[in-house]
């Protein structure tokens, strides 16, 4: 069933319990496929390098990623296109051109370490042979992307999301020292050195990701199309108290529930890995298998059991991004609404970013090295994909009336801004 926004009785934003899980969509898909393999491997990583020192980027991270996957969403909603839509209807081409295939190769890159993650994590589990579940996780995303129905395709995403509290069990299945936990999380601790920031990156390009944008911004623009009741706001501008206030909410739940896991993450690997001395860790498998003998089996199982399951979440969001930036650049029909037989080259793309992931996975290249800098990528792309939805936002050639303004234009700004500075400063260490 589509997300529907209805009206809310006597227009205050109060949303009925009955209501509530059904309103949830897009924020809270795009909040929880935020935490892939990718991502749980440089958590797993800044767990146990810094400890719960680092903790407090979570904190730091949460209104930013409300604010920019707000703003991609408006996007969405009020013009009924994608980022790469509104590109290609209102600036150059080579700037077009530049961000889609920036995000390609970003999120192949991804698919491809998040396969590797996955595969790694499911031989461990049950052993065989890796290269056969690279193939095996490949094909059910891929299918199960374009052989589903988009509604119901939808609603097992959602029942994804739910892989994600296995990580919430591994804190309580490992002894926590939860004040210098809490501390690590309040209270802000910077280190100047290369490795520090390249970490700092790495976490900000896996919590503010390019894919995030692109995928909420599109998913926006495909409930208007599968629903009779929703029109673009450019031409139903009296939908657009509801349909702010629904995408406010969506947003705000699904970047908590990005966030809440991500943090757990780091507890478990701080609490267990770091204590230990083990601070080698490049892989969420990695991570999984050096819990094993220092947390227990339980805690192994559940950390494993989440990597692919958040795996199976995040492969089709990587893709289908990539796959709504290229449809809506070539404007093409783009849409998992549609039939594969209406959408051939949408869905060809998505079979093609898998592919090329999945072949990353296969060749001699590292995929350790692979998975940590898939997520320093991100961190890179992400600042010029940010100003140009920044500017878009304020264009009203693009938004009509609903140009964005105010508070939640100052916190968009922000994000762009410290997404600058991170990278910049990573630059500098390098170059140093």
């Amino acid at each position: 069933m589509a997300i529907l926004d209805e009206p809310l009785g006597d227009g205050k934003t109060v949303i009925a319990a009955k209501h509530f899980l059904r309103r949830l969509g897009p924020g809270l898909i795009t909040g929880a496929s935020d935490d892939d393999p990718s991502g749980i491997g440089t958590y797993s990583q800044a767990g146990a390098q810094l400890g719960y020192g680092i903790g407090w980027t979570m904190l730091l991270t949460y209104p930013l990623m409300v604010g920019i996957q707000e703003i991609s969403a408006r996007i969405g909603r009020t013009t009924g296109h994608g980022i790469a839509g509104n590109l290609c209807r209102h600036y150059p081409n080579w700037l077009l051109q530049a961000i889609v295939a920036l995000l390609f190769v970003a999120n192949t890159i991804n698919i491809g370490a998040d396969l590797s993650a996955m595969a790694d994590a499911a031989q461990l589990l049950f052993g065989g042979i890796t290269p056969i579940y690279v193939i095996a996780l490949a094909v059910i995303c891929v299918g199960g992307i374009i052989f589903i129905n988009y509604n119901r395709y939808v609603l097992a995403l959602k029942w994804l999301t739910l892989s994600l509290f296995s990580y919430v069990g591994a804190v309580f299945a490992v002894h926590v020292k939860w004040d210098a936990a809490i501390v690590g999380a309040f209270v802000p601790h910077l280190n100047w050195t290369s490795d520090y920031f390249t970490t700092l990156v790495a976490i900000l390009g896996t919590t503010i990701s390019p894919y995030l944008f692109f995928w909420q911004a599109s998913q926006e623009a495909e409930e208007v199309y599968v629903s009779e009741e929703r029109k673009p706001l450019t031409k139903a501008p009296r939908q657009a108290f509801d349909a702010f206030a629904r995408i406010r909410a969506d947003t705000a739940i699904g970047m908590a529930f990005s966030n809440i896991i991500a943090l757990a993450i780091i507890i478990s690997t701080a609490s267990t890995l770091h204590k230990a001395g083990v601070a080698s860790i490049e892989t969420s498998a990695q991570a999984a298998e050096a819990l094993k003998p220092i947390a227990g089996p339980f805690a192994f199982a559940l950390f494993s059991l989440g990597i692919v399951g958040t795996g199976l979440l995040a492969i089709p969001v990587l893709a289908g991004s990539a796959a709504y930036a290229v449809g809506e650049a070539r404007r093409w029909t783009v849409g998992l609404a549609r039939q594969p037989k209406q959408a051939i080259a949408f869905y060809s793309v998505i079979a093609a970013a898998t592919l090329v992931g999945a072949t990353i996975t296969l060749s001699p290249l590292d995929p350790i090295t692979a998975l940590y800098w898939s997520a320093v990528i991100n961190g890179l792309v992400a600042p010029p994909v940010m100003i140009v939805m920044m500017l878009m936002t304020a264009n009203r050639r693009v938004m009509g009336q609903f140009v964005i303004r105010g508070w939640l234009r100052y916190l968009g700004w922000i994000a762009t801004v410290a997404m600058i500075f991170c990278v910049a400063a990573m630059v500098a260490f390098w170059m140093a």
